[in-house]
């Protein structure tokens, strides 16, 4: 499953949520992308993961938002093209809100 976040883990806990879900891959996209920041508050929690999830993060989102240089190591960075090509590859897909 392609579990799609979508908003900050300051602000929504949608991002542990998908977490406690079980594997597949998650896409940080939007606000999102906060929790792929490297000294921020789902650092930690992101980095335990990566045994179960697969991690992405929209680029474009990282750039507007500053943190682009700031990525923990393990996340792959996508291009819109890429966002695409995840949602095509895994057969059930979810929107967290």
């Amino acid at each position: 499953m392609l579990h799609i976040i979508n908003k900050s883990p300051y602000d929504r806990p949608a991002f542990y949520s998908a977490l406690k879900t079980g594997e597949g891959a998650i896409l940080l996209i939007e606000d999102g992308v906060y929790a792929a920041a490297k000294g921020g508050v789902a650092e930690a929690k992101l980095k335990a993961a990566t045994d179960k999830f697969k991690f992405y993060a929209l680029t474009a989102d990282l750039e507007a938002r500053g943190i682009a240089d700031r990525v923990v190591d393990g996340v792959t960075l996508v291009n819109y093209a890429g966002f695409v090509d995840l949602v095509a590859e895994y057969k059930t897909n979810q929107s967290w809100l």
